[in-house]
C-alpha cells in the first residue's frame, strides 16, 4: 500500500478532543480517520448528524413528564407482565 499525506485545517480544539476521544478507544487518530474515508468511498455519501430538538409543545410535554416523574405523581405500574399493561391502557 502506497500512503500518501492529506493536509487538513480543523479547529485546533476540535482536533485535540479528536485526539483525547481516539486515545481513550485505543487507536490513533490517522486510523479512525481512514476509516471515514473509507466509508465515504464505499458509500459515496455523507452523514451529518444533527441533535434532535423537539418543538415547543413536544418539549413541554416532556418537561411536565419529567417533572411529574421526579414528584413521584402520575405513575402507573409495573405491571407483570404486557397482558396486564394492556388490561391497564383498554381501560
Amino acid at each position: 500500500m502506497k500512503t500518501a499525506l492529506i493536509n487538513v485545517k480543523t479547529d485546533s480544539g476540535l482536533k485535540n478532543r479528536a485526539r483525547a476521544v481516539a486515545q481513550r478507544l485505543g487507536l490513533p487518530l490517522g486510523t479512525i480517520i481512514n476509516n471515514y474515508l473509507r466509508c465515504l468511498v464505499e458509500e459515496k455519501r455523507v452523514v451529518f448528524s444533527v441533535p434532535l430538538v423537539p418543538n415547543k409543545q413536544t418539549g413541554a410535554l416532556l418537561k411536565k413528564a419529567s417533572q411529574d416523574y421526579h414528584a413521584r405523581r402520575n405513575l402507573v405500574g409495573p405491571f407483570r407482565d404486557a397482558a396486564e399493561m394492556d388490561t391497564y391502557l383498554d381501560a
